[in-house]
């Protein structure tokens, strides 16, 4: 991904909200305070990458940060926001690990074995804390772009942003999770459009448009920046299932071939059920979990069904469309330049 530079004001901005959140929580009791402790450690140690396009989108549509204070407070929301879905993702996962150590979830199963309680009892209480942290989490970001120093029409354009990324990316995470139930395979449209709506609003089209939006960008400038938006968000996703199902484990940040052990049914799966191989990579996929010798058999099945060609060729054909929308005369030079370069980053990622 293209290295986009953070902003100390941005980054106070999420300090202050977290601080917000630790010092309330610490007023209601020790384990709420706990808690408040574990939301801060949860913010810590991202690459803020969507606060950094919030920002990296407002420059290059022309604004003064002089005159929009309000655009810290806009793009630490957006950070709150990721923090807030990946703290519920992880108990959707049933993950208790974050980045190699305890997420809120793990440190609140510990903290009730501290306490003598049972395993039950254990998985009960960090699931409750993770799911109320990333509840904390989702109001601090809407109270950030509630309070923020705009004009009140900027501010309800960015709230109907941030209520459509939480509807849509709500939306994608319970599509991905039946999909993965469900005995009836989803069909291959519908596995795409929930790889789209689980990260591509939130993540990359929310972000871009609502530096614009702070830019005082135009409407025709904005429909542009929207579509592009979305689909470098759809390209990312469907770049992280490629690196999910083949990249290296410094890529994926864990063993190589990970949704292939956990069996997850991502656009790729999906394109793999269209073609002649699939009962071979059907099989393979089955026992994939069984260990590395099974992941690789499976990533070889895989590749050799033509469906990670084929996500490739989509993902090249994606970001294309971002390139050509570059052009648009309704963007500004560096808006275009802006968009070709996360393209491009984006390209770099590809296993």
């Amino acid at each position: 991904m293209i290295a986009l530079p953070s902003h100390p004001r941005v980054d106070s901005a999420i300090d202050e909200a977290v601080a917000r959140v630790v010092s309330r929580a610490h007023l209601l009791g020790p384990g709420f305070g706990a808690l408040g402790d574990a939301v801060a450690r949860a913010t810590q140690g991202g690459k803020r990458f969507r606060p950094a396009l919030v920002s990296a989108s407002f420059d290059a549509f022309g604004g003064d940060r002089e005159r929009s204070p309000g655009l810290y407070s806009v793009a630490a929301a957006f950070e709150l926001l990721h923090t807030a879905f990946v703290v519920h993702d992880d108990v959707i996962d049933h993950d208790t690990e974050r980045r190699g150590v305890p997420n809120v979830a793990g440190e609140f199963r510990a903290r009730a074995r501290e306490r003598e309680a049972d395993a039950a009892g254990a998985a009960l209480l960090g699931d409750a804390a993770a799911i109320l942290a990333g509840d904390l989490l989702l109001h601090e970001a809407l109270r950030l772009v509630a309070l923020a120093d705009v004009d009140p029409v900027a501010r309800e354009r960015l709230h109907a942003l941030v209520d459509d990324a939480v509807y849509v990316s709500a939306a994608g995470e319970l599509a991905d999770v039946e999909n993965s139930v469900v005995k009836a395979q989803a069909s291959t449209a519908d596995a795409f459009d929930a790889a789209f709506n689980k990260t591509a609003v939130y993540s990359f089209r929310a972000p871009l448009e609502a530096g614009a939006v702070l830019a005082g960008a135009s409407s025709a400038a904005i429909e542009v920046i929207q579509t592009a938006g979305g689909q470098l968000g759809l390209a990312f996703q469907l770049v992280d299932d490629l690196i999910g199902a083949f990249g290296t484990a410094e890529q994926a940040g864990r063993a190589s071939g990970g949704d292939l052990r956990e069996s997850k049914r991502t656009p790729l799966v999906a394109l793999a059920r269209e073609t002649a191989s699939w009962s071979r990579v059907s099989d393979a996929l089955a026992v994939a979990h069984t260990g590395p010798i099974a992941v690789r058999k499976a990533q070889a099945a895989l590749e050799r069904s033509g469906a990670p060609t084929r996500l490739r060729a989509v993902i090249g054909s994606t970001l294309e469309q971002v390139r050509t929308a570059s052009l648009d005369p309704s963007l500004p030079p560096a808006a275009g330049e802006l968009l070709r370069d996360i393209a491009d980053g984006m390209e770099r990622r590809i296993p």
